[in-house]
């Protein structure tokens, strides 16, 4: 499976991944109520700080929101309709923020080390037949997938613009579809290879 994991060893590497999801739901709860357009452009500042503490390989990475322009554009578009540009600005900048941490968290913590983190969460699920490995599993591969998809986008937006020179927008939805199926395919055989999602507990 593609992964943007980062190869190259960092500080944030080192911390565990429990604390790294912790600190991710905190911040996303702590920055949903407020609409202030100077604390979200500091949160956005800070999350792009962590990225140039991380490397230039991380920084490589904040091109993966290119794709998300036009969506930002509109949802401030109609917030300026409604007569709250201010807040509209700030939604988009908490948007941005708060893909990028998402993002920082995915590229620096394993799979494994995701799963380890999510599982005792899930235990619960067990007294339903469900196993919390498998559902670990599935938590861990949906937020490493978000970042990929959008590196996706990115990918046959250059593709088209190279052929036409022209951004390719909504005439990329077949192609990306196409794309994300035969991701998913290939993502199930590994899986099935490697004898299918996990019944029980890491041993």
């Amino acid at each position: 499976m593609i992964s943007l994991y980062l190869g190259e060893r960092t500080w944030a590497h080192a911390v565990p991944a429990g604390w790294k999801l912790l600190a991710l739901a905190l911040v996303s709860l702590l920055v949903t109520p407020f609409d202030s357009l100077p604390l979200m452009g500091g949160l956005l500042a800070a999350v792009l700080a962590l990225y140039v503490s991380l490397g230039r390989a991380a920084l490589r990475q904040v091109v993966l929101l290119r794709p998300m322009i036009p969506l930002l554009v509109l949802l401030v578009g109609l917030h300026w309709w409604t007569g709250s540009l201010a807040a509209g600005i700030a939604m988009a900048l908490r948007l941005l923020a708060m893909i990028l941490l998402a993002n920082a968290v995915t590229m620096t913590t394993r799979m494994d080390d995701m799963m380890d983190a999510v599982e005792p969460i899930l235990r619960p699920l067990a007294l339903f037949g469900l196993s919390p490995r498998a559902v670990a599993l599935m938590v861990a591969m949906m937020l490493r997938f978000v970042p990929l998809l959008f590196a996706l986008w990115e990918a046959l937006n250059e593709s088209w613009r190279a052929r036409t020179g022209r951004r390719g927008g909504w005439r990329l939805l077949a192609p990306f579809c196409i794309q994300t199926l035969r991701l998913s395919h290939h993502t199930a055989e590994a899986l099935a290879a490697r004898g299918g999602a996990p019944k029980g507990p890491r041993r």
